[in-house]
């Protein structure tokens, strides 16, 4: 109804993806946005077509898609998981074995449309085999049991150099192009630098974006872009669905869901499948992209951050976790860039020099700072810093608002709806 958003008459319209107009309007201008990015075509954000930002928005599209399964199985189903690293790494052996080049190591050869759903299904099945531990332990002893599938794969990945290649130095992944079959022509190459499709060339939708060559981190952006928001679509479809219902019952009270015919066994099987299918997806993209993978980075701390973006997003929701992984991975590029310009500013007397002193340490004497750029003195360098200010943040969102950023954006919008009435 006009005026109550929030009024629903009948249950198809409460559970529809977006009931609301101001729902339907942002997804809109999101989704042209997401467009124009790679573009150049965002006022005063044309630095996102960059190449190197451009690389950055292709890893936060990728890890989307890993952090949308881990949000089903940890946010919605509940079940703790420090394991979604390792089945990453299966998704990207599978990946590698089945679409890879052969000779001394093994693969076949294979196209993308083959070696990206075995991906996922292969991990699916390792899915399967360990979803008993999450019918027969839960909480803090299942995350420990997951924790140990993380160290087992770099022990595998380690060892099986037929498979693997060299430790510390990886082998060659396939690239993001589509092939009918193995040694012909491409269709369609997301790598390299050339019109996206025979009919986009040139691009002249907008005075200011004029486009005669697409990059190939642009065509691959356009790529990612489309699987992102076909798996996002199926994961809130899901959560809407009688399983997702089930799913969200075990997490609130497993043993009243089961007394109420929820198959507890089955549910949490499903949940660690369709989990593990995401994230063997986003292994495979993830190792095509960056084109060599190494088996130690497989490791514990790829495992933390997904468990950053769950929290920091928000669990339990799509949305939040999108923003949480924009958040984690674009928020050291920030720092990087002011950190660097509160340099500048230190340097040059600018405006700002009195922050940048504040905050950056230019010599082993500098009594203050907590940033080094330099390793001088004992400051912090860039990385320590957003490793330190993810472990903050952490321990702060929990505490003050377990909902994460989607949390914040609720209260904000609420505020937003009562006004003037914000009680």
């Amino acid at each position: 109804m006009r005026g109550r958003p929030n009024l629903y008459t009948n249950y198809p319209s409460e559970m529809s993806l977006f009931p609301t107009m101001t729902k339907r309007v942002v997804i809109g201008i999101f989704f042209v946005l997401m467009v124009l990015a790679p573009l150049s075509g965002i006022p005063w954000f044309g630095f996102l077509g960059g190449n190197s930002w451009l690389g950055l928005l292709n890893r936060v599209l990728i890890f989307g898609i890993g952090a949308l399964g881990l949000n089903l199985l940890t946010g919605v189903a509940g079940q703790v998981s420090l394991g979604h690293a390792f089945f990453l790494a299966v998704g990207a052996y599978t990946a590698v074995v089945v679409g890879g080049d052969g000779g001394a190591l093994w693969g076949l050869g294979l196209p993308i449309w083959i070696w990206l759903p075995a991906s996922g299904l292969v991990a699916a099945l390792i899915g399967i085999l360990v979803a008993p531990m999450g019918v027969r332990i839960r909480g803090l002893y299942l995350a420990f049991a997951t924790l140990g599938l993380v160290f087992i794969g770099l022990h595998l990945w380690r060892n099986l150099h037929f498979i693997s290649g060299t430790p510390g130095i990886g082998r060659r992944w396939p690239n993001l192009d589509l092939y009918l079959w193995k040694g012909e022509t491409p269709l369609m190459s997301f790598t390299s630098d050339g019109p996206l499709w025979w009919f986009l060339k040139p691009i002249n939708w907008l005075p200011w974006v004029h486009v005669d060559e697409m990059p190939g981190n642009a065509k691959t952006y356009f790529l990612l872009a489309v699987l992102l928001i076909v798996f996002a679509l199926a994961a809130k479809n899901l959560m809407r669905t009688r399983i997702g219902r089930s799913w969200a019952a075990i997490r609130d009270r497993d043993i009243a869901a089961e007394v109420m015919g929820v198959n507890e066994i089955r549910a949490k099987t499903e949940a660690f499948a369709v989990s593990s299918f995401y994230a063997g997806i986003c292994g495979a993209l993830l190792a095509s992209f960056l084109g060599g993978v190494t088996p130690e980075s497989w490791d514990l701390a790829l495992a933390v951050e997904f468990v950053a973006i769950i929290l920091i997003g928000g669990a339990g929701t799509v949305a939040g976790t999108l923003m949480g992984t924009s958040f984690v991975l674009l928020s050291p590029r920030i720092v990087d860039n002011l950190t660097h310009f509160l340099a500048t500013q230190a340097d040059e007397g600018g405006p700002l020099a009195f922050l940048g002193k504040l905050v950056i340490r230019s010599s082993p004497d500098d009594w203050l700072g907590i940033l080094s750029l330099d390793a001088a003195g004992p400051g912090l360098s860039i990385f320590q810093f957003n490793v330190v200010l993810f472990g903050v943040l952490i321990i702060v969102f929990l505490i003050a608002e377990p909902l994460g950023l989607f949390g914040i954006w609720i209260k904000i919008r609420n505020y937003w709806k009562g006004w003037p009435f914000t009680y």
